[in-house]
């Protein structure tokens, strides 16, 4: 064979390859996205600049994600709509709000409480996010100190009609703007069982449910450091009620990153939103990008413990991309001698949630958004129309 046709046969040989490994491409996606939202794509209200240029590469000319996308956010203070609104304006033309999972997203599935009258604590429209979630009967904290005025004293100035309240329930939606007196009125109804302005009855235990959204202990904005979350508060309202009683504060439920229901809501969303575009291709595996080890990383982990040891249709794998855009620092890694108080000086999960070090442990660390959109299309070999 003279040397023509060797260098022939070769360029068919490369060209068959070629075309064999266009035809390896996926074309259709059997993964999604769970993208966590401050931290990742925005800090407060500026956009990060990679967030934009990712989303160049998720969304087609028509506006349309190209693969499963949700937003899970730990964000509670405000209407789903509103922080839809917000991200779009933000990043670019495109509707999200039904991708959106907000901290206390999944209280919709909670309708023995519906009905009920329950005490709400956060900021924002609290009675409009109450309501949209499926409350009748939702009275806030504003309006319970009006009632009882007596109440809340730690503010001098605020010092003085009385109607009688019966509370079945508190919901903690966000961090509140005055701490003294939702702590104090928080504890009123919890010692009372529901009924704030009778004496304290230590002996009712466990006391009337709380169910809690959002467990931050912090969160990153335009400052350089990171601020307190809704995590700081509940933290300072278990350890007064512990003070006071001697007994732990039960929470009936906990919602948001890292709980195991959040994850599930979101996984639901994933599935709906590929059924809707009919994507035959099953999801295997969801791609949980954040900024915090504590919250993204810690709860895509447990999820993916959860999927590992759970035979039923759903995702096989859930996988941690951490990106070092909000509240992780590089700089400032989690010790490798766990022999240490790494509990005390390194952990900052909810009391609840016990600390494990694989837990903390991503499956990758990116540089941004843009770099971990990159990774995972490489990872999946996907290549969109």
């Amino acid at each position: 064979m003279n040397i023509r046709r060797i260098k022939m046969r070769l360029f068919s040989l490369g060209f068959s390859f070629c075309k064999l490994y266009q035809t390896c491409l996926n074309i259709l996606p059997s993964f999604g996205f769970l993208f966590d939202i401050d931290g990742v794509l925005v800090r407060g209200k500026t956009p990060i600049p990679a967030a934009k240029t990712a989303f160049q590469k998720l969304v087609n000319s028509q506006g349309q994600f190209l693969v499963p996308v949700v937003f899970v956010t730990n964000a509670g203070n405000c209407l789903r709509q509103k922080k839809a609104d917000q991200l779009s304006h933000l990043l670019g033309d495109f509707s999200v709000v039904e991708d959106l999972v907000m901290s206390h997203s999944p209280l919709r599935m909670f309708k023995r409480y519906h009905e009920k009258c329950v005490l709400v604590s956060g900021q924002g429209p609290l009675l409009d996010i109450a309501r949209d979630l499926g409350f009748c009967q939702p009275i806030t904290i504003e309006t319970l100190r009006e009632k009882h005025p007596l109440l809340d004293v730690v503010d001098h100035d605020r010092r003085p009609n009385v109607l009688v309240s019966i509370f079945f329930s508190v919901v903690l939606f966000g961090e509140p703007v005055r701490w003294e007196t939702n702590l104090q009125l928080i504890i009123d109804v919890l010692l009372t069982s529901g009924y704030p302005g009778n004496p304290y009855h230590h002996e009712n235990y466990p006391h009337i449910p709380v169910l809690a959204c959002n467990m931050d202990l912090m969160w990153v904005a335009e400052a350089q450091s990171p601020r307190f979350g809704h995590g700081t508060f509940m933290v300072c309202l278990e350890n007064i009620y512990k003070k006071i009683t001697g007994k732990d504060l039960k929470y009936e439920v906990l919602m948001g990153k890292p709980s195991k229901l959040t994850y599930q809501y979101a996984e639901y969303l994933i599935r709906a939103q590929a059924a809707e575009r009919q994507w035959k291709q099953p999801i295997q595996t969801l791609y949980a990008v954040g900024d915090n080890l504590m919250t993204d990383v810690y709860g895509a982990n447990l999820y993916n413990r959860y999927l590992e040891e759970n035979s039923r249709k759903a995702a096989a794998h859930c996988r941690s991309v951490l990106v070092c855009t909000g509240v992780y620092n590089p700089h400032a890694e989690v010790p490798l001698d766990t022999r240490e108080s790494i509990t005390e000086t390194v952990f900052h999960g909810h009391r609840d949630f016990r600390f494990d070090p694989g837990l903390v442990e991503p499956d990758h660390i990116v540089p941004d958004v843009d770099a971990a959109v990159d990774l995972v299309f490489q990872l999946e070999n996907f290549a969109p129309n």
